[in-house]
């Protein structure tokens, strides 16, 4: 895909990766996922760089991006401050977001922090709440998927972490999500391209869960600027919005998108078939969506 690679410097001195595909004053920034990086996209890049200008950056720690020194900056208000970094540096003023899980949870910290900024937001298998279960699922291979000797191994553990979210998917498909999310080392061996300390991140953050909940019974609601609750966040999405919902989806329940659908009645809901968490967007129901979506906001 042809696209042009650039770097920026974070708030905190890290040198960050992004890639810029096609041209124009639609800009479409796309979020991707907590393990994951911009070759996420880059099927979905190119067929929209034909009519928006889609920025896809590497988030701290991932792909080609700088590791953060400190494991503990592995959050979500710290990414979407270099996401607004990111903006500001090469002067976009306004964008529409699309973000795969951690990246949707990111869009609507977004959308609740300046709103006149977006144009719209697509959420990729992701809503306000997550169901414990695939937190737990998720915590138990972040961060502890070992190095492969080769990329036959690298597939392998592809397919045993995420079969249950692809139950048709055959070997080509997982060659491919092993060279989109895995890196060679020096040594020939391979292992997932991003800091094993993420995984410290995460299982930190399940912990703090009950105590989120705590000083949320105590009536507080916001720490730094950020709102403990992201329901809250959602009920700031005040810009045209679109729900992508892998019908397998572990991660994003029919009770959730229901009650997401109540606070907004707006709200577009697009399930995509066969696939759990979450779709590639290579998924043509996804990609028929995305660009009706788009195309209405032009």
């Amino acid at each position: 895909m042809n696209h042009t690679e650039h770097r920026y410097t974070s708030f905190d001195g890290l040198s960050l990766y992004y890639r810029v595909y096609g041209s124009g004053d639609h800009v479409v920034l796309c979020l991707p996922g907590l393990t994951r990086n911009c070759k996420d996209f880059e099927n979905l890049a190119g067929h929209l760089a034909q009519r928006y200008r889609v920025i896809t950056p590497d988030l701290r720690g991932r792909g080609e991006s700088d590791n953060d020194p400190n494991w503990k900056q592995y959050i979500p208000p710290t990414y979407v401050r270099d996401a607004w970094t990111l903006l500001d540096r090469i002067r976009v003023p306004h964008c529409t977001v699309i973000g795969t899980s951690l990246g949707g949870l990111m869009a609507m910290i977004m959308a609740e922090q300046n709103p006149d900024r977006l144009q719209g937001l697509v959420l990729n298998d992701i809503g306000p709440e997550v169901s414990p279960d695939a937190l737990a699922r998720i915590a138990e291979y972040v961060g502890a998927t070992p190095p492969q000797p080769d990329w036959n191994g690298a597939a392998d553990k592809a397919e045993a972490n995420y079969a249950l979210a692809y139950p048709e998917a055959d070997r080509e498909f997982w060659m491919a999500q092993a060279r989109a999310s895995w890196r060679e080392r020096n040594d020939g061996q391979v292992e997932p391209a991003y800091d094993p300390a993420i995984g410290d991140a995460v299982r930190h953050a399940l912990k703090s869960v009950k105590i989120i909940g705590w000083l949320r019974r105590l009536g507080l609601r916001r720490i730094k600027g950020i709102n403990l609750d992201p329901w809250d966040n959602f009920r700031k999405v005040s810009m045209p919005c679109l729900v992508l919902r892998g019908d397998l989806s572990d991660v994003i329940s029919p009770d959730t998108v229901a009650r997401m659908r109540a606070l907004k009645p707006d709200l577009e809901v697009v399930d995509v078939p066969g696939v759990g968490h979450a779709p590639t967007l290579a998924e043509p129901a996804a990609i028929a969506a995305i660009d009706d979506f788009l195309a209405r906001l032009d």
